[in-house]
């Protein structure tokens, strides 16, 4: 996004944009080469309609200047060109190969407003008519905020325009108006992406295969549903334990099936699955308790006959819950004005603890920590489940596994979790992130973005254990909203697969080849990409290139665990402690199997927290978050990085690892220099990671915010100053203070 206020201080940048004001905006003198301007297309992409001369306005509240442009709606977009310079003239140095600063995806938009002197009123499906608004204000899942003025363009144009955005990003479309179809109907594969993929995807029998003997796992795959003839929830191959009888396999639809997940080093692994449907009728049941005992029977044959279910639905919020949470959440990072952004100001940190999404956070966390311990400590195979087996179980299940396995904390590795756990796990993206813009809302809810908030808490806690960035997080959840990608498009393998292949109603021609979004080419160069890269990464000596090759048996991570010599009894049969939980649960009550109460099972957490944090930290072993209070924190690159009142020039955590990053390619370049002169040979290296330089000062919201413009301190509106009781003197003391810091800079 462009610059949206003066500059406070001097700056070795000059500015590339020219703020005008309504009165300097003269529709006669626009010259024809202003009025030919056009967005740059991608293959597939059509321009619905435009407007000319747009004013898109400034956040300051005092303030009615803007930057004069035209506005486009496409149909994959709403791009803003501006009349002063195109955007190629500008070196961006985190520039988006797909959509750029002054565009919004369609499927990016999440609110639209009608603006009307000081009042907005929001737009919902089926009320544009023939009039429009003199200003329409929209609010993007990125939590972007465009505010352009019609007031300006022909009425014709401006009455197109404004239907056009409303029509095409609010009402309900067919899956085939997604625009992946056009992208890649007019678009070709490309071998040298291909080639260079190394993210594990789960998509075949050798895939499964492949990972099962990683963590030496003692389940079978199952290849029957490669057709979907046992269930069109469940991916074409997956793997179960291995006293899963055939007969069993088609029986309930796929709900009840325990999905294999991970094995620990200990043999005793992690399995999901969808709860069975509750029923009245009593020979039904009865065979559905029978269905039941036999598949925890089979999960309990894993490892030394234990198992530990849960029930994910009667310990963490619903669906619903979490939609409801965030959307108060992402409320105090949609501002509109100056104004509005200091007001929050005043109880903010209340605020967003009220909202209850920090906590739901803290709830999955904790969640992940018992089942972790679970594994680690009781040697006890898990399972989990929900009503569809593919929103929280995806959670939790990937957020267990990123505890426990250091492959998965790579970036390749993190991305093979995506895929295993979420893509073919079935999550479904479709309806979750509302691409098709439906009327039944109670199916929306940002599931993804909350398991990439707990790896985010994990990062920021144990930073040298992952391979990946925050930047790379950030990025990863505006991902999700590209209508491009088939990773985050379709709401189950099944849809995946159908519609793709040739002969599908929304295939034309032959089959259909979405790109991923593990294609980071399509969407950055390879210098943006180095920005995905922690610097600080502890790479582990003994860790294979390849990333792939299998642990052993007593693995590593051992080091800076509890005691994990105690071992169940074999001869202990799988109902002697669960008998009375195990028939309350096939009775249709649904309980928690856990045999403790809840405030044990939190002091035996604590425990086991306590006892691993007196070992020797090892990045390559078992991390554990703290969830202390101030321990979770906020997000801030993701939720303050279109705020400008918060950046902070030359500080945040971008100047220590652009720093950092400088001196491990130093140190790199030296290694490298000591080993041709002690082998004289010509030794390959890899490539340091630098992050890219600018010639003026980062903020803190790099790379984000890069090529922006804005002063050193954040102007706060008169007449706010004059409601908060602030001096004059003292206001005029402080500038006196800034214009020296500039001077001296």
């Amino acid at each position: 996004m462009l610059s949206l206020g003066s500059a406070g201080g001097k700056s070795t940048k000059p500015s590339f944009v020219s703020y005008v004001t309504p009165e300097e905006i003269n529709i006669t003198d626009i010259d024809a080469s202003r009025r030919e301007k056009h967005p740059n297309l991608l293959p597939g992409e059509v321009v619905f309609c435009s407007a000319s001369p747009i004013l898109k306005s400034s956040q300051e509240d005092a303030s009615q200047r803007g930057i004069s442009g035209t506005l486009f709606c496409t149909n994959f977009r709403i791009s803003f060109i501006t009349d002063e310079v195109s955007s190629e003239e500008v070196a961006v140095l985190f520039k988006n190969k797909l959509y750029g600063e002054n565009d919004i995806p369609l499927t990016f938009v999440d609110l639209i407003y009608a603006g009307y002197d000081e009042k907005k009123k929001l737009i919902t499906r089926g009320q544009v008519k023939n009039k429009y608004p003199p200003k329409i204000i929209i609010h993007c899942k990125d939590l972007r905020v465009f505010q352009f003025s019609l007031t300006f363009a022909k009425e014709e144009e401006a009455r197109k325009i404004f239907q056009g955005i409303v029509h095409h990003s609010l009402e309900p479309k067919s899956l085939k108006c997604i625009f992946a179809f056009s992208y890649c109907e007019n678009t070709s594969s490309s071998p040298e992406i291909q080639r260079k993929q190394r993210t594990v995807m789960f998509n075949t029998a050798a895939d499964w295969t492949e990972e099962m003997m990683r963590t030496k796992g003692n389940c079978k795959l199952v290849t029957d549903n490669e057709n979907f003839g046992i269930s069109q929830k469940l991916a074409q191959f997956f793997i179960v334990p291995s006293f899963v009888s055939e007969e069993d396999l088609p029986k309930c639809q796929g709900r009840g099936i325990p999905i294999w997940c991970w094995t620990h080093h200990s043999g005793c692994a992690l399995f999901k699955t969808a709860s069975l449907p509750l029923t009245e009728d009593d020979s039904e049941s009865q065979a559905l308790k029978s269905y039941m005992e036999r598949m925890l029977n089979a999960v309990a044959q894993n490892h030394l006959y234990s198992v530990k279910t849960e029930e994910l639905s009667e310990t963490l919020p619903s669906i619903q819950d979490i939609q409801q949470s965030y959307n108060k959440f992402k409320q105090f990072f949609l501002i509109d004005g100056t104004t509005e952004f200091w007001l929050s100001d005043v109880k903010w940190f209340s605020s967003l603890e009220n909202s209850g999404w920090l906590d739901i956070i803290r709830q999955c966390l904790h969640k992940s920590v018992e089942i972790v311990e679970c594994l680690e400590k009781e040697n006890t195979n898990v399972l989990i489940m929900e009503e569809e087996g593919s929103d929280l179980c995806c959670v939790i299940s990937s957020l267990v596994q990123l505890m426990l396995d250091p492959y998965y904390r790579t970036l390749t590795g993190f991305q093979s979790l995506v895929q295993k756990e979420w893509v073919a796990g079935g999550h479904n993206f479709l309806d979750r992130c509302n691409h098709l813009h439906h009327k039944e809302k109670e199916l929306q809810s940002p599931v993804f973005l909350l398991f990439l908030e707990c790896v985010w808490q994990l990062l920021q806690q144990h930073g040298p254990a992952f391979q990946f960035t925050e930047t790379y997080l950030t990025v990863l959840s505006d991902s999700v909203h590209v209508a491009v990608f088939s990773t985050f498009l379709f709401s189950s393998p099944f849809q995946r697969v159908t519609t793709m292949k040739a002969g599908s109603p929304q295939t034309q021609r032959g089959p259909l080849n979405f790109p991923t979004v593990w294609d980071w080419s399509l969407q950055f160069n390879c210098k943006a990409q180095d920005l995905f890269t922690n610097p600080l990464y502890s790479e582990s000596p003994k860790q294979n290139k390849a990333m792939r090759r299998p642990f052993h048996a007593k693995h590593q991570r051992q080091l800076s665990l509890p005691n994990t010599t105690y071992k169940p009894s074999p001869k202990k049969g799988f109902f002697k402690e669960e008998t009375e939980n195990l028939k309350k649960m096939l009775r249709g009550k649904r309980i928690s199997r856990w045999m403790q109460s809840t405030e044990f099972i939190q002091a035996s957490t604590r425990e086991f927290y306590e006892s691993w944090s007196r070992r020797p930290l090892d990045y390559h072993g078992l991390i554990l978050p703290c969830l202390d209070g101030p321990a979770i924190r906020l997000w801030m690159q993701r939720y303050l990085r279109w705020i400008p009142e918060v950046q902070i020039f030359g500080g945040g955590p971008v100047a220590l690892l652009n720093k950092l990053a400088d001196l491990l390619g130093e140190v790199q370049e030296l290694r490298a220099q000591l080993d041709l002169q002690a082998c004289h040979t010509d030794l390959t290296h890899q490539r340091a990671v630098s992050l890219p330089r600018t010639s003026a000062r980062p903020t803190n919201a790099f790379p984000f915010a890069s090529s922006r413009t804005w002063g050193l301190r954040p102007t706060i509106p008169t007449c706010l100053l004059q409601r908060l009781m602030i001096t004059g003197n003292l206001a005029n003391a402080d500038d006196e203070v800034t214009e020296a810091f500039a001077d001296v800079v």
